[in-house]
């Protein structure tokens, strides 16, 4: 966007007033420092180095653990926004501000967390928008939803562990989902690209600039729609 007086406080103060007291504000957040991609390093490590790993890594906590900055550097100032509900999916997880928020993230299953009951099929029932706020097609977390739902053959799945707390105690446990970058082509990734693009040229959504970024603001629903039929031509059974 550019400089803006008063930094991202206030970027996010604006877009909570154009919503309203009747709107709300999510954002997918992530969590800064999970561990799920530990398993493709253990196999190097010495069994020792992996026990004391197991015992020391902190547990997700939905209150406390750190939004991931790579989704933007608004992530963590929504998360720490007074009133902020976050869900309680670590890698999926979401936070939201305003009168669905709570609604949106709570009950947010572990696994399968891109899939039903997420906040992004929730965003898609309650009618949501999404915008693009200068971000890139890549980073449209509703295409993991639509991934999840188009009949696609031979989905590919993923598993890794991340510890929570239960009871006031860390558990680990293994979360399970469909690899929606992957699917069934070695150049699959490229639909997070030619998706949008085909998207927007259709003539959906609106396009814009806010101060120097590059905008997008469209029906999530819609979108969601719009990329399954396109996944199921794409990698569907022929």
């Amino acid at each position: 966007m550019g400089w803006v007086v008063g930094g991202p406080d206030v970027v996010i103060q604006a877009l909570l007033e154009v919503l309203g007291e009747e709107g709300t504000l999510m954002m997918y957040v992530g969590w800064e420092d999970s561990p799920w991609e530990a398993p493709y390093v253990f196999k190097e490590w010495p069994e020792e180095w992996q026990r004391a790993y197991l015992k020391e890594f902190p547990p997700f906590n939905p209150a406390t653990s750190r939004a991931h900055r790579r989704w933007s550097i608004l992530t963590e100032y929504l998360r720490t926004w007074p009133g902020a509900y976050r869900s309680g999916n670590p890698e999926a997880s979401c936070v939201a501000v305003g009168a669905k928020a709570k609604w949106l993230t709570e009950n947010h299953p572990l696994q399968y967390g891109y899939g039903p009951g997420s906040p992004f099929a929730k965003l898609c029932e309650a009618k949501g928008k999404v915008l693009l706020l200068g971000a890139p097609f890549s980073s449209i977390t509703l295409l993991h939803y639509a991934g999840h739902s188009a009949k696609v053959p031979n989905k590919l799945v993923i598993r890794y562990k991340v510890p929570i707390l239960q009871e006031g105690k860390k558990v680990w446990v293994e979360i399970e989902e469909f690899d929606t970058c992957g699917y069934v082509l070695p150049n699959a990734r490229e639909h997070f690209e030619a998706l949008p693009r085909e998207y927007f040229a259709s003539g959906r959504g609106r396009v814009g600039k806010v101060g120097e970024a590059q905008s997008y603001l469209f029906d999530a629903a819609d979108f969601v729609e719009f990329a399954v039929r396109w996944l199921e031509r794409r990698y569907g059974c022929k």
